[in-house]
């Protein structure tokens, strides 16, 4: 498991996630929609907000090619981190999460060779997503 712990509460679990890679807010809209308890909140890496969270948790924006999952003083990278996330989805989606029992140099491995092929594969935006009206309480700058 790749996880970071710091000593401030975080009340709310928080995804920083790539604001400009096509596949990663594709991630996020699926993340809200399947989020029913919408106890999930978001943020682009590129944001301040995001940069003083890594920096809470002992990461390096410039080393960031992972979503970050921060729930309970914690924060999850790579393919930890989609597993956390999918713990708070409705069912059969909640499913992924026991995926996290299988070894993390498999898991990792798909993980890694998406994250490096996502802009190629998926696209990528010139600026981060703009969230939806009803969406925006749920992300931080």
């Amino acid at each position: 498991m790749h996880s970071h712990s710091k000593n401030t509460s975080n009340s709310n679990p928080i995804v920083l996630f790539d604001g400009v890679c096509n596949f990663c807010n594709t991630s996020v809209r699926f993340v809200l929609a399947y989020n029913r308890a919408e106890n999930i909140h978001f943020s682009p890496l590129q944001s301040d907000f995001a940069k003083q969270l890594l920096a809470e948790h002992n990461l390096s924006f410039d080393e960031m090619n992972t979503v970050v999952f921060i729930e309970n003083n914690k924060a999850y990278t790579k393919s930890s981190a989609a597993f956390n996330i999918a713990k708070h989805l409705a069912y059969p989606w909640r499913i992924l999460y026991y995926f996290k029992y299988l070894p993390n140099a498999i898991t990792d491995w798909v993980y890694d060779l998406i994250a490096r092929n996502r802009y190629s594969w998926f696209g990528k935006k010139n600026q981060c997503m703009v969230p939806k009206p009803e969406w925006r309480k749920r992300f931080r700058e």
